[in-house]
């Protein structure tokens, strides 16, 4: 272990009950909680009518990685993070990639012990321009990824969270007063896909994204396409056009190739068709910045300038190229770009 030791600390967002239970008012389950147990998530625990945070100090995974991987390819292109996550989350995805540290608790996962100080001074003493909060659901650990990032912005250093939006607003309301980016995975454009495959529900994710886009943080969308399960057209048309009239056209949208994982190994890779069909309808309901992602070397993974369609940013899998970006402008053309560049 490294850094200092972090004891339990009191949790964010809950009202006491009778007697000794809790209400979490952290994420839309609101989980009552009654005294020895733990809510949904597996990391708030109840002791004795005080909600605790059980995982705030203890990153499962501290890493680094290429901003591109979040992926937010309109925040700063071709920088390393600091990559930073806890265990657990509020959703049961089937078809979850990093079930190994989403799916488990604090006591069945090595950790390192840091504190937010520790976190932001080990960011800087290697040279890296932001601390991303991913792998599992940084909601889950919302107190640590609140108190890194606050240290973070007096330092002036960049924070982003990769979500799945599942979140209440007064949280994400405080949360985004000291986050830089987010990028927000939406499922499916339908509440069944949500109950079926994520155990969890639509609505509440599209109220995130309403809210961040109104609050004016830097914004992301990216839609893993699941054969047989999301990968309707009319689902995606339906998610297109709920995106360009809430969210705006300049808002980027990933489309992802899902590959078998979890509890959906019996599925097939996404086809690739499918993607650039969906990239297809995404850009005939107007939206200007759209990608193929998980596909290495697909031309759809780069930045192409809405007004004279050059490609302004070259990339292959995660790795950025060629930038022919002026002071966020269109180097051949003189357009800008929306994006937060310099």
């Amino acid at each position: 272990m490294t850094g200092s030791i972090v004891s339990p600390k009191e949790a964010m967002f809950y009202e006491k009950g009778e007697g000794t239970t809790v209400q979490c008012l952290l994420c839309p389950r609101e989980c009552v909680i009654s005294d020895g147990k733990r809510g949904f998530c597996r990391n708030r625990e109840n002791r004795k009518g005080t909600l605790y945070t059980l995982v705030y100090g203890k990153p499962a995974v501290v890493d680094i990685g290429p901003i591109e991987k979040a992926p937010l390819y309109h925040f700063f292109p071709g920088h390393s993070r600091l990559c930073l996550t806890c265990a657990g989350c509020n959703l049961r995805c089937k078809q979850c990639q990093n079930w190994h540290l989403s799916q488990k608790s604090v006591e069945e996962l090595s950790h390192s012990c840091y504190s937010p100080d520790e976190i932001v001074a080990r960011a800087e003493k290697r040279g890296l321009n932001s601390v991303s909060f991913t792998y599992t659901e940084p909601t889950v650990y919302y107190e640590y990824v609140y108190d890194i990032s606050a240290v973070a912005k007096e330092a002036g250093m960049k924070t982003s969270i990769v979500s799945n939006g599942y979140i209440n607003r007064e949280p994400l309301l405080k949360l985004l007063k000291v986050l830089d980016a987010v990028k927000i995975d939406l499922k499916g454009s339908r509440e069944e896909f949500y109950e079926e495959v994520c155990s969890a529900s639509l609505e509440p994710v599209l109220k995130s994204l309403l809210t961040v886009k109104k609050e004016n943080v830097w914004l992301e969308v990216v839609n893993l396409i699941i054969p047989t399960l999301n990968d309707d057209l009319k689902m995606i048309d339906e998610m297109c056009r709920w995106i360009k009239e809430n969210l705006g056209v300049d808002t980027p949208l990933h489309f992802t190739r899902f590959h078998p994982d979890h509890k959906l190994t019996h599925l097939s890779p996404t086809p690739v068709s499918a993607l650039e069909s969906a990239y297809e309808i995404a850009r005939e309901n107007g939206l200007k910045y759209v990608y193929i992602g998980n596909v290495p070397g697909h031309i759809r993974n780069s930045t192409f300038c809405p007004s004279c369609n050059r490609r302004v940013i070259h990339r292959t899998n995660f790795d950025v190229l060629e930038m022919h970006l002026v002071d966020g402008k269109c180097k051949f053309c003189g357009s800008p770009l929306r994006g937060k560049w310099v």
